[in-house]
């Protein structure tokens, strides 16, 4: 397949640049790709979608300030997107600068923390902090709330909470699980009250997730990598629901990225613990552990937009996507939702 198959043409006025005034105040598309039928819909009529015994599954990752602005020690301004800590003194990053840093040459951010360049690998850096501080405290004190390149403005007091799940405690991502900015508490204590089941993934969330893709076959595109980590509690949830008939619905695409990596690693089996995964979701691709998907409209020739398209099918995507944008739906982070029910 052809990157170009996933292109759309999205007019700049539908991608939202904040959030709904309430968090659950959007709306909810839903899409029977079975039937190949959709219905607008309202988010707050979100349990009416679901019954007893369903298993909904987070994504409870929390998004560090990972935007970090400083200087080369030779002179120029760079900006540092952290895309991933690998410990106390390190991380993985972009840089964007006028000219690309050296290995070996060092970065000052905020005129106070020094970094060295230690390795790159295509658009990634490998920075050390050379500070007596951690990266997440020094993260905490100096850097900023990285919204994504499409949202156009500065960072507002309402994006440190907007975007932010409400069931967030695990800090580790550089993007939100956007499907689950919509749920408010309200929200969750009525699924909860209908009997469905709450459970969690973490899958820490990188700067990759908006890197285009940039081949002209998408098979020859290199998924960028995230940790994920499933509890034994999920596992079994999941477990019971198809047992009794319960619905496993992933909230997000990260979510269901987890738990599809995961039993693709165990030959369909869900397995409790920690992992790394490129898995890259493509049309023809088999799922073998999610029915239903909650997510938001996606970027045109974006790896997201691949993988509802191979839950949905390619022509239903086309066609309510199409239909989103006639009714002019609010694209992305911090936009509409969508119900999909898989293809088959």
């Amino acid at each position: 397949m052809k990157t170009q198959d996933f292109d759309f043409y999205l007019p700049s006025e539908l991608i939202a640049q904040f959030p709904a005034e309430q968090r659950s105040g959007c709306r909810l598309l839903y899409l029977d790709s079975i039937n190949k039928q959709w219905k607008d819909n309202l988010f707050s009529s979100l349990p009416d979608f679901l019954r007893v015994g369903d298993v909904m599954v987070f994504n409870d990752t929390q998004v560090i300030k990972a935007r970090l602005l400083g200087r080369k020690a030779s002179g120029g301004k760079v900006e540092v997107m952290v895309e991933r800590v690998l410990d106390d003194r390190h991380v993985v990053a972009t840089i964007r600068a006028s000219h690309a840093p050296k290995l070996d040459s060092q970065l000052i951010l905020d005129d106070a923390i020094p970094l060295t360049v230690i390795a790159r690998e295509q658009e990634f850096y490998t920075l050390r902090f050379e500070h007596e501080n951690t990266v997440e405290e020094i993260l905490d004190c100096y850097g900023q709330l990285p919204l994504p390149p499409y949202i156009t403005r500065p960072v507002t007091m309402t994006d440190e909470e907007r975007y932010q799940t409400v069931y967030a405690k695990n800090s580790g991502a550089v993007a939100a699980p956007t499907a689950g900015l919509h749920f408010d508490l309200d929200m969750l204590n009525q699924l909860r009250a209908i009997g469905v089941i709450l459970a969690y993934v973490t899958l820490h969330v990188g700067a990759g997730t908006f890197q285009p893709v940039r081949v002209e076959n998408i098979a020859d595109h290199i998924m960028h990598s995230e940790t994920y980590h499933i509890p034994q509690a999920t596992v079994e949830a999941i477990e019971n629901a198809k047992m009794t008939g319960g619905r496993i619905l992933a909230v997000g695409t990260t979510s269901l990225r987890a738990l599809e990596a995961c039993a693709s690693l165990y030959q369909g089996e869900l397995v409790a613990g920690y992992g790394n995964t490129q898995i890259f979701i493509t049309p023809g691709y088999r799922f073998q552990v999610i029915d239903r998907l909650l997510t938001n409209f996606h970027l045109p020739c974006s790896t997201l937009l691949m993988l509802v398209s191979a839950f949905a099918g390619m022509e239903n995507i086309r066609q309510v996507y199409q239909h989103a944008i006639k009714e002019q739906y609010r694209f992305f982070s911090y936009g509409d939702a969508m119900l999909i029910e898989k293809e088959s």
